[in-house]
Protein backbone atom coordinates (compact mmCIF):
# COMPACT_ATOMS: atom_id res chain seq x y z
CA UNK A 1 0.00 0.00 0.00
CA UNK A 2 1.22 3.72 -0.60
CA UNK A 3 2.22 4.99 2.48
CA UNK A 4 4.49 8.14 3.42
CA UNK A 5 6.33 7.65 6.73
CA UNK A 6 7.63 10.87 8.87
CA UNK A 7 9.46 11.24 12.28
CA UNK A 8 7.57 13.10 14.96
CA UNK A 9 9.46 14.55 18.17
CA UNK A 10 6.84 15.61 20.52
CA UNK A 11 7.86 19.23 21.89
CA UNK A 12 7.69 20.58 25.67
CA UNK A 13 4.29 22.66 24.32
CA UNK A 14 2.44 19.72 23.24
CA UNK A 15 2.41 17.64 26.38
CA UNK A 16 0.33 18.10 29.46
CA UNK A 17 2.38 18.54 32.77
CA UNK A 18 2.53 14.71 33.27
CA UNK A 19 4.89 15.22 29.53
CA UNK A 20 1.89 13.29 27.56
CA UNK A 21 0.98 14.29 24.55
CA UNK A 22 -2.40 16.39 24.70
CA UNK A 23 -4.93 14.98 22.62
CA UNK A 24 -5.48 17.58 19.95
CA UNK A 25 -1.75 17.56 18.90
CA UNK A 26 -2.45 14.23 17.38
CA UNK A 27 -4.32 16.03 14.59
CA UNK A 28 -1.29 18.28 13.63
CA UNK A 29 1.17 15.24 13.23
CA UNK A 30 -2.23 14.06 10.78
CA UNK A 31 -1.51 17.32 9.27
CA UNK A 32 2.17 16.76 9.05
CA UNK A 33 1.75 12.96 7.62
CA UNK A 34 -0.67 14.21 4.90
CA UNK A 35 1.27 17.30 3.72
CA UNK A 36 4.51 15.11 3.46
CA UNK A 37 2.11 12.10 1.69
CA UNK A 38 1.38 14.76 -1.27
CA UNK A 39 5.06 16.62 -1.25
CA UNK A 40 7.16 13.23 -1.29
CA UNK A 41 4.36 12.14 -4.27
CA UNK A 42 5.69 15.71 -6.21
CA UNK A 43 2.74 17.97 -5.10
CA UNK A 44 3.50 19.85 -2.33
CA UNK A 45 0.41 21.43 -0.32
CA UNK A 46 1.24 24.69 -0.61
CA UNK A 47 0.89 24.61 -4.46
CA UNK A 48 -2.25 23.41 -4.58
CA UNK A 49 -3.27 26.41 -2.29
CA UNK A 50 -1.44 28.42 -5.03
CA UNK A 51 -3.28 27.30 -7.77
CA UNK A 52 -6.47 28.15 -6.07
CA UNK A 53 -7.48 25.00 -4.34
CA UNK A 54 -8.39 24.00 -0.19
CA UNK A 55 -8.85 20.96 0.50
CA UNK A 56 -10.33 21.39 3.96
CA UNK A 57 -10.65 18.30 6.83
CA UNK A 58 -14.40 17.47 6.94
CA UNK A 59 -14.29 14.86 9.12
CA UNK A 60 -11.74 13.07 11.32
CA UNK A 61 -11.43 10.20 13.56
CA UNK A 62 -8.62 9.01 16.42
CA UNK A 63 -7.97 6.12 18.65
CA UNK A 64 -5.79 6.52 21.74
CA UNK A 65 -4.19 3.29 22.53
CA UNK A 66 -1.36 4.33 24.11
CA UNK A 67 0.42 7.68 25.06
CA UNK A 68 3.14 9.53 23.58
CA UNK A 69 5.35 10.87 25.30
CA UNK A 70 7.84 14.59 25.41
CA UNK A 71 10.71 13.75 23.30
CA UNK A 72 10.32 10.21 22.37
CA UNK A 73 11.46 9.68 19.22
CA UNK A 74 7.82 8.43 17.29
CA UNK A 75 6.98 7.14 13.33
CA UNK A 76 3.63 8.55 12.01
CA UNK A 77 2.57 6.30 8.96
CA UNK A 78 0.16 7.91 6.62
CA UNK A 79 -1.62 6.03 3.73
CA UNK A 80 -3.97 6.68 1.23
CA UNK A 81 -7.26 5.17 1.58
CA UNK A 82 -10.00 6.53 -0.76
CA UNK A 83 -10.36 9.22 -2.81
CA UNK A 84 -13.25 10.07 -5.06
CA UNK A 85 -13.41 13.44 -7.45
CA UNK A 86 -13.96 15.65 -4.87
CA UNK A 87 -12.56 14.19 -1.40
CA UNK A 88 -9.71 12.27 -0.29
CA UNK A 89 -9.49 9.93 2.87
CA UNK A 90 -5.66 9.22 4.49
CA UNK A 91 -5.78 6.98 7.56
CA UNK A 92 -2.95 7.13 10.27
CA UNK A 93 -0.92 5.01 12.03
CA UNK A 94 1.40 6.60 15.04
CA UNK A 95 4.14 4.28 16.72
CA UNK A 96 6.77 4.79 19.72
CA UNK A 97 10.03 4.52 19.81
CA UNK A 98 9.46 0.32 20.58
CA UNK A 99 8.01 0.21 17.57
CA UNK A 100 3.82 -0.31 19.51
CA UNK A 101 1.19 1.17 17.89
CA UNK A 102 0.19 4.16 19.61
CA UNK A 103 -2.88 6.15 17.94
CA UNK A 104 -4.69 5.12 14.57
CA UNK A 105 -7.01 7.70 12.70
CA UNK A 106 -8.12 8.81 9.92
CA UNK A 107 -8.84 12.46 7.97
CA UNK A 108 -11.26 13.00 5.01
CA UNK A 109 -10.89 16.07 2.82
CA UNK A 110 -13.06 18.18 0.44
CA UNK A 111 -11.85 19.93 -2.66
CA UNK A 112 -12.76 23.38 -2.63
CA UNK A 113 -12.60 26.25 -4.49
CA UNK A 114 -10.19 29.32 -2.75
CA UNK A 115 -12.22 31.69 -3.93
CA UNK A 116 -15.46 30.93 -2.61
CA UNK A 117 -14.75 27.74 -0.42
CA UNK A 118 -17.09 26.02 -2.68
CA UNK A 119 -17.17 22.25 -3.54
CA UNK A 120 -15.25 21.41 -6.59
CA UNK A 121 -13.49 18.46 -8.26
CA UNK A 122 -9.81 17.64 -7.25
CA UNK A 123 -7.84 18.91 -9.80
CA UNK A 124 -7.22 16.47 -12.92
CA UNK A 125 -2.96 15.88 -11.79
CA UNK A 126 -3.96 15.47 -8.39
CA UNK A 127 -6.65 13.04 -9.09
CA UNK A 128 -3.84 11.28 -11.56
CA UNK A 129 -1.38 10.84 -8.38
CA UNK A 130 -4.13 9.68 -6.22
CA UNK A 131 -4.67 7.32 -8.72
CA UNK A 132 -0.70 6.19 -9.25
CA UNK A 133 -0.32 6.09 -5.85
CA UNK A 134 -3.92 3.53 -5.50
CA UNK A 135 -2.38 1.63 -8.01
CA UNK A 136 1.53 1.34 -6.53
CA UNK A 137 -0.43 0.13 -3.36
CA UNK A 138 -3.20 -2.39 -4.75
CA UNK A 139 -5.89 0.36 -3.28
CA UNK A 140 -8.24 1.21 -5.85
CA UNK A 141 -10.30 4.86 -6.06
CA UNK A 142 -13.41 4.95 -4.16
CA UNK A 143 -12.21 1.74 -2.10
CA UNK A 144 -10.40 0.94 1.03
CA UNK A 145 -6.79 0.79 0.70
CA UNK A 146 -6.99 -2.09 3.62
CA UNK A 147 -4.61 -2.33 6.31
CA UNK A 148 -1.59 -4.09 7.32
CA UNK A 149 -2.17 -7.52 8.86
CA UNK A 150 -3.08 -7.53 12.40
CA UNK A 151 -3.38 -3.63 12.52
CA UNK A 152 -7.28 -2.40 13.00
CA UNK A 153 -6.88 1.69 11.94
CA UNK A 154 -9.79 4.23 13.26
CA UNK A 155 -12.03 4.45 10.20
CA UNK A 156 -14.07 6.68 8.46
CA UNK A 157 -17.65 5.96 8.88
CA UNK A 158 -18.34 3.29 5.64
CA UNK A 159 -20.09 6.20 3.25
CA UNK A 160 -18.51 6.65 0.23
CA UNK A 161 -15.29 9.12 0.31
Amino acid sequence: MSESRVAIRPRYGEVDRMGVVYHANYLLYFDIGRTDYLRQRGIPYAEVEERGYLLSVVDVGVKYKRSARYDEDLELVTRLARFTKATVLFEYELFGPDGRLLTTGFTKLACLDKRDNRPTMLPADLRALLERSATEGGGTPGGPSGSSPGRKAARAPSETA
